[in-house]
């Protein structure tokens, strides 16, 4: 058990790095754009390009279903720190252009290796509160991690935070690579890649919930492009006020996490996910009422992203006991399908935003509707199935 924890912690550490270098282009996007010399629409492609990847977790996944946990987490870290170096040695956009790739494959790696570990070696029963320990890698990226990058980048320049983040990848690669046992002998009996996404993906609830979790994230991510242009426009926000609304949203995400770990194990998964949906649901029905001054919009805020972050981390122990046999991959494809949710949520929240924020509101509790929708019918194929999660 000691060794246990001491694993999950390396693991949240790690995940408040990796976190870090995926949350600091949305607020220091602009940042990015004069350090690079190039059109903000140009970045903005770039962190769409990056978020394309998710597609693609599936396959990555491989590593660690076919040569080991332990190999898929080093190789995700190794990837990360070698893309957080690229654009520190070759400072140009398409130096910025690879990072955001590697960066975001080692993550796309790592993260279902570690999720895999996990599930591997904790009972379906406690899996919730373990699980979400390490999500707290999250919200500390957002409290601690932007924080520090972006007082990096106000005395030492857009390049600063690059250096660092790769340090510190090789860093946790060599702490995990202490920790961490060594994987077992690969078997020569084990799936194919693509016979364990047929596995994954031919198991319909596992369908069922890449539908919800998609809908939930794609309204999550109709308000998230949106919330810092939206607080400059109501409220004539500059940096550093921005800055001290991240630090609201960080904390939330935090509750949330919290909430999760307390709750999720003792509600059940898929009665925990319904809770969490309903209450996300009403926060975005009350945002734009509340958002009417400066202090209510930051209090609705709050309430929109602790049920949020509530939600989907208590959705991610559920996903785990789907396919076990694969479940480094059906962890990617859960990714995948996140990833896929976030490009349709982007997609439509400047239009939404552009009729005002009770468009963007409402279409975020439209989608929570249709999440709910899923998530009752994927309960009733599990109890069809005498299977109780």
């Amino acid at each position: 058990m000691t060794r246990l924890r001491t694993q999950v912690l390396a693991f949240t550490f790690t995940r408040v790095v990796l976190n870090t270098m995926y949350r600091m282009t949305y607020p220091f996007l602009p940042a990015f754009s004069r350090g690079l010399g190039v059109d903000l629409q140009l970045v903005s492609l770039a962190v769409t390009a990056r978020s394309a990847l998710g597609a693609s977790g599936p396959f990555l996944a491989f590593i660690a279903d076919h040569r080991g946990r332990k190999t898929g987490m080093i190789t995700g870290l190794a990837l990360f720190s070698l893309g957080a170096a690229i654009v520190a040695l070759w400072p140009t956009f398409p130096g910025f252009l690879l990072t955001l790739i590697l960066t975001m494959v080692g993550k796309y790696v790592f993260d279902p290796s570690m999720q895999a570990y996990l599930g591997d070696r904790v009972p379906y029963q406690r899996r919730g509160l373990i699980l979400a320990v390490t999500e707290l890698g999250w919200s500390l990226s957002f409290i601690l991690g932007i924080p520090l990058a972006g007082f990096l980048i106000a005395r030492q320049g857009w390049l600063s935070p690059f250096p660092l983040l790769a340090l510190l990848g090789l860093l946790t690669l060599g702490g995990l690579y202490w920790i961490l046992p060594k994987d077992p002998a690969p078997s020569e009996n084990h799936a194919s890649t693509w016979r364990n996404i047929q596995s994954v993906l031919s198991y319909k609830p596992v369908l069922v919930s890449l539908a919800m979790s998609s809908l939930v994230i794609a309204a999550n991510e109709v308000v998230n492009l949106v919330f810092g242009v939206w607080m400059e426009d109501a409220f004539g926000l500059k940096i550093a006020a921005l800055g001290a609304a991240s630090a609201v949203i960080g904390l939330s995400e935090l509750g949330g996490e919290a909430l999760s770990a307390r709750l999720t194990d003792r509600l059940g998964k898929t009665r925990a996910v319904g809770a969490g949906i309903i209450s996300n649901s009403l926060a975005a029905l009350i945002l734009p009422i509340l958002g009417y001054s400066l202090p209510g919009a930051m209090i609705g805020l709050f309430l929109f992203y602790i049920t949020f972050e509530y939600t989907v981390v208590s959705a991610i122990p559920l996903m785990t006991e789907f396919v076990p046999q694969a479940r480094a991959t059906l962890m990617a494809t859960s990714v995948a399908g996140a990833s896929l949710g976030r490009a349709f949520g982007a997609l439509i929240a400047t239009p939404l935003y552009s009729i005002s924020i009770m468009g963007s509101a409402l279409a975020a509790l439209l989608l929570n509707l249709l999440g709910l929708l899923a998530l009752i019918h994927l309960r009733r194929m599990l109890l069809a199935q005498r299977r109780e999660f």
